[in-house]
């Protein structure tokens, strides 16, 4: 026979009192939040999906920002390129006028003038910075002015003129990820935009004989190169031109020395990063020297900046020299401007992949954006609903409770 007590009712009805209170508490905490998933165990599946579709929205989100980000920085960079050229293409200008001969002395000084005052505001333009206070042009080194400026006693000035500029950037690139493993290159070095011939480097030292006497590494160009023990001067030739660096290397027939040569208009950088391979070969001096000014003693070099054409017109013109206007400083200036052309019509190409990586990532986020909705928000209508009944609910198993807990053995017993 089975016995029945008030103190079963009891039980009974606290219980459903706990569970209604709980799916009451839920429900709030759902209209509260107005997402439908609080904790994991409230769909598993569903949160899953969730955490996986947030995870993403937040990539595609800095893809977009990083996208933004180069945009601009593209924009700023090229509006300097391009003020850059109106500059060359003005000092282009009086170089053509300067070697046509019918101009005096004086009248050469009067433009030697004015090209000084274009070569300053070119290295202001190269000196740049953005409004964060980073140079523009140094590089990866953007906390360092990209161009450092010698002043000195020019023959036909009476006053000090800018006699050499020197680069204090790098050549390494950043490479900013806009997708999924896909990036773009921000190479911001100076010494490429700002550089009207291809260098060439002529070493000194009859490299005939040479072998490496270990495993070593070089880096030409910003690239490394593995170097093994017994490598003679053409096995590291080869290498050199099979490698991704934009430069071509070859042995000097007379001289049986290495000889490096640029594709295209730089500022070449070699070095040792292990061993002392281009050490031993006479390129480089030891390792605590860094290029660009670590070339090695009788090593000769060729192909200039900018500022040095410009600086070498100047001159020209301050000591009345018009033929070499008219024929390597006219061509030297061509050569730059080229170069420049080149340069900004990169830069501009880039600009433009970027702001479509921007504009993919944009939309690429409100889809995710409704994914993530789909599976984590809150039906607001129905929530409402659903809080009202489980309220009633409540309410009338309160009201039950009431009418119970005054019914009790002692009134049976009277």
């Amino acid at each position: 026979m089975r016995r029945i007590s008030s103190q079963m009712h009891n039980m009974d009805t606290q219980s459903n009192l706990r569970l209604q209170e709980f799916r009451l508490n839920k429900a709030n905490n759902q209209i509260g939040s107005q997402q439908r998933i609080q904790q994991l165990r409230d769909d598993p599946i569903a949160a899953g999906h969730l955490v996986r579709y947030q995870s993403y929205l937040s990539r595609v989100n800095q893809f977009e920002k990083n996208a933004l980000t180069l945009s601009d920085q593209f924009s700023l960079r090229e509006g300097y390129m391009d003020d850059s050229l109106q500059i060359m293409q003005r000092v282009r200008e009086l170089a053509v006028t300067g070697a046509n001969g019918i101009y005096g002395k004086d009248d050469l000084k009067n433009m030697a003038t004015e090209v000084d005052e274009l070569l300053k505001a070119l290295v202001q333009n190269a000196n740049a910075v953005s409004a964060d206070g980073n140079s523009i042009f140094a590089g990866t080194n953007t906390k360092a002015t990209a161009f450092e400026i010698e002043m000195g006693n020019v023959e036909g000035s009476g006053v000090p003129l800018i006699q050499n500029v020197k680069y204090n950037g790098n050549i390494t690139v950043n490479q900013v990820e806009v997708d999924e493993n896909k990036y773009l290159i921000n190479d911001n070095a100076g010494n490429r935009t700002f550089w009207a011939e291809n260098q060439q480097i002529f070493g000194a030292r009859d490299a005939s004989a040479w072998q490496a006497s270990s495993d070593g590494v070089i880096s030409v160009d910003g690239v490394e190169i593995k170097i093994s023990q017994g490598d003679n001067i053409y096995s590291l030739v080869s290498k050199i031109n099979d490698s991704s660096a934009a430069v071509k290397a070859s042995v000097d027939p007379i001289r049986k020395s290495l000889n490096l040569a640029t594709t295209d208009a730089r500022q070449l950088w070699i070095q040792d990063v292990n061993g002392n391979v281009l050490n031993e070969l006479g390129m480089v001096k030891d390792a605590s020297q860094k290029p660009p000014y670590n070339l090695g003693t009788g090593v000769r070099v060729s192909g200039g900046s900018l500022f040095d054409t410009v600086i070498a017109f100047r001159n020209a013109l301050l000591s009345g020299d018009q033929e070499s206007i008219g024929g390597r400083v006219l061509g030297s200036l061509d050569m730059g401007i080229n170069n420049l052309v080149t340069r900004l019509a990169k830069s501009g190409s880039e600009y433009e992949r970027a702001q479509l990586n921007a504009t993919r990532s944009s939309k690429l986020a409100l889809d995710v954006t409704q994914m993530v909705s789909r599976e984590g928000d809150l039906d607001f209508t129905q929530a409402v609903t659903d809080m009202k009944m489980l309220d009633y609910a409540n309410q009338a198993t309160l009201s039950q409770a009431g009418k119970m807990y005054n019914s009790t053995l002692l009134n049976y017993m009277r």
